[in-house]
């Protein structure tokens, strides 16, 4: 069998066994799998980002890979930050939810290549409505997330847990 091959039959099996690679750096690289239950604050969710402006800037970044979201990109995978009735407040200094600062969470005005990052206009100072959550990375200042893209559709999320992580503590 050819190389191509065995990629995509071991891609099969990932999509077969509900299990999700990341190879960002804004969350741990590793294998993740989806699991049903309750979405609560702080758990690890893998989604799409619809069709739009956001999803065109990450692809033509290079954000994200060609993948198997409905748009032709590879899921995003973040941390549930802010769920409905939770009061935003957003600041020069960061993002807090609750009162509590959230952890790297200033939007930075250019990515790693300099580039102009997104204005998220619809991510405000207010009390996260129902049916929508932030997601945001919790580990890298520089990760794609609702700094950017705004809060997303509780709908589109797929809870994950990890299964191997390559590098558990950010190493």
């Amino acid at each position: 069998m050819s190389v191509c091959s065995l990629t995509l039959a071991a891609l099969g099996l990932f999509w077969i066994f509900s299990l999700r690679v990341n190879a960002t750096a804004s969350m741990p690289r590793g294998v993740y799998r989806l699991i049903p239950g309750l979405l609560e604050r702080d758990d690890l969710v893998s989604f799409c980002l619809e069709e739009g402006d956001f999803a065109n800037l990450a692809l033509d970044r290079g954000y994200l890979r060609p993948g198997s979201c409905p748009n032709g990109l590879e899921p995003l995978l973040k941390r549930v930050a802010g769920i409905p009735g939770d009061r935003l407040e957003i600041s020069q200094g960061g993002i807090a939810i609750n009162g509590r600062l959230w952890p790297q969470s200033r939007a930075v005005y250019r990515d790693g290549h300099d580039r102009p990052m997104p204005d998220a206009k619809s991510l405000k100072s207010r009390t996260i409505p129902d049916g929508l959550v932030l997601v945001l990375s919790d580990r890298h200042p520089g990760g794609f997330d609702g700094r950017y893209f705004g809060l997303v559709p509780i709908a589109t999320l797929q809870k994950v847990e990890p299964v191997f992580l390559l590098d558990p503590k950010g190493e």
